[in-house]
């Protein structure tokens, strides 16, 4: 995984999407956005609910991905 990024999407407690990437896993992201320590749009917005995950191998990719 050092190489590849996930692309992940959260349902947050309003009912908002939170699309990010991440070369950790995917239990430690959403731990992160639901203890605060990820800070952001999300912080107000807790708790988050993982809807959508999907690997690339390259983190550039993710990140074309997640811009769209």
């Amino acid at each position: 995984m050092t190489e590849g990024a996930y692309l992940y999407i959260v349902l947050c407690a309003d009912g908002r999407l939170y699309i990010g990437t991440t070369r950790t896993s995917l239990e430690l992201r959403v731990a992160q956005h639901n203890d605060g320590t990820f800070g952001g749009y999300t912080l107000t917005r807790r708790p988050v609910k993982l809807v959508y995950t999907q690997w690339f191998e390259r983190i550039t990719d993710a990140i074309e991905s997640e811009r769209r």
